[in-house]
């Protein structure tokens, strides 16, 4: 028994109260009340108590240790197939065509998810954001003798996350719809700005930059490996620091932004700042991802290649592969990637000279976007959530299931 309430009871013994009406005694005043309830509360919750909740527990953190465990075992081998079998054993096609631009696509639609899916903020200017970093990363490749190759990416970037943060400063006053037109203004004038002054290209009458030299501490990335390698590790650290992001302090805030932006508000979060500094880093993402699409991916580029229809495709990633989630990104970027080259060699092994061939492409964007269209409607959620539905039902109910 605790010493407060020894202590009530000896204050309250002289005040005690005759017995009510009904034969019960009644309790003095409201602060001998809640001693006494947190009394009876004590004693019911040790006479009830299960002899096995104490180990309930122990089993409970043996088995998310051996989860932790096996993700961990699961990460590394799926680091040691990508960083050493896959350049060892891939063609430079599948290198050149397939595995690069996943990888790029999977960033910018991990930075747009980071800007739609956790913090709530839509956009449809994100090809803008990637031709910032792609412009950028040239011009201070070409203009700041014996600047690193990974320190013109990172300007790039942080250039791409200024002006982000800059169009980002509409959403202090407005949301939804009209935030998408913002962006959309975003989306036509950095393209025009790009075309408009050919400073930034270098004078190129056509507006088309050229990769710089791929080459990180005095190693040549220039073939298919190398440029793979360099678009790898690159995506897998920004990876690394959305994750630890999404679940830090200003993750929870985006948040919080996301799911009540008033009642965000009344807890004390920062609103504005909080979306503008998601405008910025998404945008940072965005703007890498456009200098590994320029230099490791096509090797030239121009404004127009960064249009709306780019910003389209980096949205239909986010929302395929699931808002809110970071392995969608990468799930989605699969999809749009992979799945044309599906359906192009299924079509071509069952139509082909049957059909000609303007029409077997316009039949394959077709049936690209009816699967799209079907697929959204029978999991709104995206891919990812799609994927851990079964691999719970895979499981099975847990052992405290029922």
């Amino acid at each position: 028994m605790s010493a407060e309430l020894q202590a009530w009871r000896s204050a309250g013994a002289g005040r005690e109260t005759a017995p009510s009406p009904t034969g019960v005694a009644r309790v003095p005043d409201a602060e001998g009340a809640a001693a006494w309830l947190l009394e009876q509360a004590a004693v019911s919750v040790a006479s009830v108590a299960p002899a096995t909740a104490t180990s309930r527990p122990d089993r409970q953190t043996g088995r998310q240790t051996g989860q932790k465990a096996l993700r961990w075992a699961a990460a590394t081998v799926a680091a040691a197939l990508a960083f050493v079998a896959v350049p060892q054993w891939a063609s430079d096609y599948w290198l050149s065509a397939i595995l690069i631009p996943f990888l790029v696509l999977s960033l910018a639609g991990l930075g747009l998810n980071l800007l739609t899916g956790y913090a709530g903020q839509l956009s449809v200017g994100s090809a803008a954001f990637m031709a910032v970093g792609a412009f950028a990363t040239y011009n201070f490749a070409l203009r700041v003798p014996g600047l690193p190759l990974l320190g013109a990416i990172a300007l790039g970037g942080g250039v791409a996350a200024l002006l982000g943060a800059l169009f980002g400063l509409p959403a202090l006053r407005i949301r939804g719809f009209y935030l998408i037109v913002s962006t959309l203004a975003a989306q036509f004038l950095i393209q025009w700005v790009l075309v408009k002054f050919s400073w930034l290209s270098n004078d190129s009458a056509s507006g088309v930059i050229t990769a710089p030299p791929l080459v990180v501490a005095g190693v040549h990335l220039d073939h298919p490996a190398g440029r793979y390698l360099l678009t790898l590790s690159i995506v897998a650290v920004l990876t690394l620091l959305a994750r630890n992001l999404v679940h830090s302090a200003t993750g929870r805030r985006w948040q919080a932004v996301r799911d009540h932006e008033t009642a965000a508000a009344l807890m004390g979060v920062p609103v504005g700042a909080t979306k503008v500094l998601a405008f910025a880093i998404s945008s940072f993402y965005l703007g890498v991802a456009g200098a590994l699409w320029a230099f490791a991916y096509l090797g030239t580029v121009e404004p127009h290649g960064f249009d709306l229809t780019r910003s389209f495709e980096v949205l239909f990633i986010a929302i395929l592969g699931g808002l809110g989630s970071l392995s969608g990104a990468f799930l989605g970027a699969a999809v749009i990637g992979l799945l044309p080259i599906g359906l192009s060699l299924a079509c071509d092994a069952g139509l082909g000279g049957a059909i000609d061939p303007g029409q077997l492409q316009n039949l394959q964007k077709i049936l690209f976007g009816a699967l799209i269209i079907a697929f959204l409607i029978k999991e709104p959620r995206g891919l990812a959530h799609a994927l851990a539905a079964l691999l719970q039902r895979l499981r099975g109910p847990g052992p405290g299931a029922g």
